[in-house]
């Protein structure tokens, strides 16, 4: 609308608690300037008061000016206000009488309110320069006030200064209070209401989970028969060999057992990861498992023109694992560094003491793991291979988790990437 009323631009402007008491400070010191200004003075003390209310409303001006304009340094601006409101006001009382000047008065406003912005301490301190001031400019200009005179006009201010400045102190804490109070509510809703975004995403998850736990489970059977159907076919297909076409069906036989072996493994990782079989720890030479392990896929390697070198510790102790869990963690790490390599290489296997745990790792001389991949490399069904399910990694972790260790990695610098699975030595209680 572009008729509003300016009382509430006025009212924006004063927003802040330091512009209200500038203008506050500037209406009560002016107002009182110029009222006091009706008291008749003598001769001899004459000022020009009307020029005096008008520079000293500018300065007043001035000051609100100073702070819209740099509101950080507004605690120094006032500072430095407030002293040349004291100086002014004792310059008055020795140009106008000293202690039978009416402007004494205006250290009442001066010391009240500015105790009410810098707290109760700072206005006892004003009342004590207040005071001092009042007798000092009594004996500059005669007759001397009395100390009782000045005991009562430090009453007068100091009194009514501490009490409002200690109101202001409780009211600027339970302020701070309720703003913190305020803080801490709205982070906790917003916490909460990540957490039921995160509740939502979980639910529709866990839904999705379910169904394709269902899915993978009815799959099988049907990918069972295709495999032995196929198994037949093939058979069929070999008894005549030679004949027309035969070779080409041969062929195409054997990539549907290639295509149909790839799904039923994903499907039977797939199921392995949903359903985690529950561990069954025993005693186990961690050495003979990996000894065992680097045999069972070394022609493999070896076909993928690799080679395959074992590292073992012969210090390691028994140790309690689930001998199965645990061989498919370091075989999943191992068919990872086959794929990674593909073609020549080396794929290192290697077992050792690390204080009171027990590492077992599987280094490859591949091309290492870049960044964007590495803040996605556990999270499941993430995979980089065209035919890759992306659970590798994660269980081989949860199977580590479920030992009571941890699954880490790192680049090698010279090349390749490291999995380390480690396992504490003493397994704890809750694994």
């Amino acid at each position: 609308m572009t008729d509003r009323k300016p009382w509430r631009a006025i009212f924006r402007l004063l927003e802040r608690d330091e512009r209200i008491f500038a203008v506050l400070l500037a209406v009560v010191m002016v107002g009182g300037l110029a009222m006091l200004g009706l008291v008749r003075l003598r001769l001899c003390h004459q000022i020009d008061l009307y020029s005096l209310v008008f520079w000293f409303a500018a300065y007043k001006v001035g000051v609100f000016a100073l702070v819209t304009v740099n509101p950080r340094n507004t605690r120094w601006t006032f500072i430095g206000a407030l002293g040349v409101d004291v100086v002014l006001v004792f310059v008055l009382l020795c140009l106008t009488g000293g202690a039978d000047s009416p402007f004494v008065n205006l250290f009442f406003p001066l010391v009240v309110i500015n105790a009410y912005y810098f707290g109760r301490w700072v206005g006892l301190l004003l009342t004590a320069i207040a005071g001092y001031l009042y007798w000092m400019s009594a004996w500059l200009a005669p007759p001397e006030a009395a100390w009782t005179a000045v005991v009562i006009l430090m009453g007068q201010i100091g009194l009514p200064a501490y009490a409002l400045g200690h109101v202001a102190d409780r009211e600027r804490r339970a302020r701070g209070e309720v703003e913190r109070l305020n803080a801490e509510l709205t982070g906790t809703l917003s916490r909460l209401q990540a957490a039921q975004q995160e509740l939502l995403v979980a639910e529709r998850m866990a839904t999705v989970g379910r169904l394709s736990l269902k899915i993978a489970h009815e799959v099988r059977n049907p990918i069972s028969a295709i495999e032995l159907n196929a198994e037949i076919l093939q058979d069929i297909v070999t008894g005549r060999a030679g004949q027309e076409d035969m070779d080409e069906a041969a062929g195409v036989v054997a990539s549907i057992r290639d295509q149909v072996k790839t799904l039923d493994a994903l499907t039977e990782e797939y199921l392995t990861f949903a359903r985690f079989p529950r561990p069954h720890f025993e005693e186990e030479a961690v050495n003979d498992l990996v000894q065992e392990l680097a045999e069972f896929i070394r022609p493999v390697a070896t076909r993928q023109g690799l080679t395959v070198r074992v590292e073992t510790d012969a210090g390691l102790p028994m140790m309690e694992i689930d001998r199965g869990l645990f061989r498919q963690a370091i075989l999943n790490l191992v068919k990872n560094g086959l794929e990674t390599l593909s073609r020549g290489g080396e794929l290192i296997l290697t077992s050792g003491r690390v204080g009171e745990a027990v590492e077992v790792s599987v280094s490859d001389t591949g091309p290492g793991i870049p960044d964007d991949v590495a803040r996605q490399l556990f999270e499941p069904f993430f995979t980089t291979k065209p035919q890759g399910t992306g659970l590798g990694l994660s269980i081989a972790r949860q199977i580590t988790e479920e030992h009571g260790g941890e699954l880490i990695w790192k680049n090698r610098p010279g090349g390749g990437a490291t999995f380390t699975l480690r396992l504490p030595i003493k397994r704890p209680v809750h694994a």
